[in-house]
């Protein structure tokens, strides 16, 4: 996935009330930028970091720039905004290049399913019966050498789509996909931050012996653009 506008280098100044964060750019100006995370950003949102953001001149648009990554003291950049790992994944989706979720007729998303509850993908067949769901959360905490974790926060809304694909996978009988996208590039593992949320790691786990497939992608990023990479391990 590429960005549509070149981003631009900027220095963190605060992160707050979710949404918001003010930055200062390399010639002294500063600006309070959209911040597209509703996580806890660990370690992501010290004062004085290295941002990279990206600029709009949408009028419908209350702020003029958006956070897009965090880039650390090795130089290894994240991608801080989570709506992009849907955007890589139904590009992949569509390009049919994740392993074992190619054989589908149509792809849709947003799928209205259980309890008021959406589902990031469906996979239909040429019937349009709805075969496969794969939900999909964007993943950019690492605290231990060489592992991905999640979630960074409480995650409630997390808890509820392991639920309600832990019941299509085991009452519907059909298959249920849970893939986490790693948006940076020093992980070779993940696993579940159970020290953060014990409850989602109770679902998850609850999620895997009801049929749920969990898997683990990375991703390759820089400022023109984030690229699917590999498969990880998963612990």
């Amino acid at each position: 996935m590429l960005f549509q506008t070149k981003l631009l280098k900027a220095k963190l100044i605060r992160r707050y009330k979710r949404f918001l964060a003010d930055i200062q750019f390399c010639n002294g100006n500063e600006v309070t930028a959209h911040c597209p995370n509703t996580g806890s950003m660990l370690g992501l949102q010290e004062k004085g970091m290295k941002i990279w953001v990206e600029p709009n001149n949408d009028p419908l648009k209350k702020l003029s720039f958006g956070w897009r990554l965090t880039e650390l003291g090795d130089g290894t950049q994240i991608c801080i905004d989570t709506n992009i790992a849907n955007k890589i994944i139904r590009e992949a989706l569509l390009a049919r290049t994740i392993k074992n979720l190619s054989a589908y007729h149509t792809l849709k998303a947003e799928v209205s399913i259980g309890n008021k509850s959406r589902i990031d993908f469906g996979l239909y067949n040429k019937l349009n019966d709805l075969e496969t769901l794969v939900e999909v959360k964007s993943v950019t905490l690492k605290r231990k050498l060489g592992y991905a974790e999640f979630p960074d926060s409480i995650s409630e809304r997390g808890r509820r789509h392991l639920d309600e694909l832990s019941l299509f996978a085991k009452k519907k009988g059909k298959r249920a996909v849970l893939l986490f996208l790693v948006q940076r590039a020093d992980c070779e593992r993940f696993r579940v931050a159970e020290d953060i949320d014990p409850e989602y790691a109770k679902a998850y786990y609850r999620a895997k012996q009801n049929g749920v497939e969990i898997r683990c992608l990375t991703t390759n990023v820089n400022p023109k653009g984030i690229y699917l990479d590999r498969e990880l391990v998963l612990d």
